[in-house]
């Protein structure tokens, strides 16, 4: 039996309550539906489950970061493809037939996957300042093949201050010409285009309205691909953004005054001493893991930053059962309106170099502050937290269509579960309906 072929679509801050508030549910010739939202509701997360069709659990992704106990440091955005433990939702369809062409675009953790096609971006940061605007692709000519045919995506509309729904025009671009160079039975691909007026602003901001038709049009782009293609079109949203209306919150310099975080100062800047250190948070929007060296010092802890009043939970690793060992000790829930920030400084003074920097992966948290610049000469990245108006992480509902139905699916399905949903159609190769059976029915 013949497979059909899917195109998966991934859609940064597609959220139930934005679509339904605007009276838009139906897009592309698509009806939407609410789904639940991976927890914590963050990127990779959200793309690990879908996946891998399991839980982080089982996955091992629980924020945008993770902290590695070994060398006592934290990193952020890695794209190691082993970061995601577990097999995949296209192992069994590939087990049973190994011509399965599987294509990763613009998905995280990707390098290293035993896919056919993967595109993402690779920039490369140049010593005396600047970017190379680089990708990883496998074949290692894919990006060279579509750069000559489409031109190249300025990843300064990917992520930072310059960035826009552009982004997301140039990906549906990339995706079309990715599947026009091996046509793969199985695609995944992803759209920014919410990610970044909905921080700035906050998504009930009017502003937003743009970058929400922008991703009707680019939808509808993508559903004209698949069409043409011979494509089935499944779109789930990876989280959903709330308002922030409270300051954030700022565990890291709790843990700074507390005398659990420890900083070395170099030259005049306050650099976070890992090593010496005995708890960090790694902040990650509504969420933050409390890292701790002494399981002595968890309870200590757990009644510090309840006492703190900035979280609407304060939870024990052990004590849940998402949870997998790469989680912190501790997880914090901002109060909701609120976020966590990684800044351990009260003085910005002592902000390190990279703070002022679009610089994801030095930075020892996620930093939508990227997304201003602050001061006047030279540009810089701003350093205030109070500017950013949209925020996710906590349990929330996301948006979910599909042109095809899902095997076993409850009404209000998780994102794992839609991934093991559609790893059952893989393996089993349904055949594609006859036009004059499709007709009669």
């Amino acid at each position: 039996m013949t497979m059909k072929k899917h195109l998966i679509v991934s859609v940064a801050g597609l959220g139930w309550r934005d679509l339904k508030q605007r009276g838009t549910t139906r897009i592309a010739g698509l009806d939407f539906t609410a789904a639940e939202a991976a927890f914590p509701a963050l990127t990779c997360v959200a793309q690990a489950s879908l996946r891998t069709g399991a839980k982080p659990k089982s996955h091992g992704m629980t924020s945008n970061g993770h902290f590695s106990r070994d060398l006592r440091r934290p990193f952020f955005w890695e794209q190691s493809s082993t970061l995601v433990r577990g097999p995949r939702i296209w192992d069994k369809a590939r087990g049973a037939d190994e011509s399965l062409v599987v294509g990763l675009l613009f998905f995280q953790q990707s390098m290293g996957e035993p896919a056919d096609l993967i595109l993402t971006p690779a920039p490369i940061h140049k010593h005396h300042g600047g970017m190379i605007n680089g990708f990883y692709s496998q074949p290692a000519d894919l990006a060279d093949e579509i750069h000559r045919s489409i031109g190249r995506l300025n990843l300064r509309h990917y992520w930072g201050p310059a960035a826009n729904p552009v982004a997301g025009d140039l990906i549906v671009s990339f995706t079309e010409a990715a599947i026009g160079f091996q046509e793969p039975d199985i695609a995944f691909t992803y759209l920014p285009t919410l990610d970044y007026d909905l921080q700035r602003h906050g998504p009930d901001h009017p502003v937003c309205e743009n970058s929400f038709l922008a991703l009707e049009r680019q939808l509808e782009q993508l559903a004209q691909i698949a069409e043409d293609g011979g494509y089935e079109l499944v779109v789930i949203g990876e989280y959903g953004i709330t308002q922030v209306t409270e300051a954030p919150a700022f565990p890291n310099v709790t843990l700074r005054k507390a005398g659990h975080l420890k900083v070395r100062d170099v030259n005049g800047m306050a650099y976070p001493d890992f090593h010496a250190s005995r708890a960090f948070a790694l902040c990650d929007h509504e969420i933050a893991h409390v890292y701790v060296q002494d399981p002595d010092d968890i309870d200590l802890l757990q009644f510090l930053f309840e006492r703190d009043g900035a979280y609407d939970k304060v939870e024990r690793r052990d004590a849940q059962p998402w949870a997998h060992p790469s989680a912190g000790e501790l997880l914090l829930t901002a109060k909701k309106g609120s976020w966590c920030a990684y800044p351990w400084w009260e003085n910005k003074r002592e902000a390190p170099e990279y703070a002022t920097h679009v610089d994801i992966h030095n930075k020892p948290g996620y930093d939508p502050c990227e997304l201003f610049l602050g001061g006047i000469f030279p540009p810089r990245t701003s350093l205030d937290a109070t500017r950013i108006r949209g925020t996710h992480g906590r349990d929330c509902e996301v948006a979910f269509a599909t042109s095809i139905p899902l095997p076993s699916l409850p009404p209000f399905p998780s994102i794992d579960e839609i991934g093991a949903s559609l790893a059952r159609i893989f393996a089993t190769h349904l055949p594609a309906p006859d036009p004059i059976d499709a007709e009669t029915e």
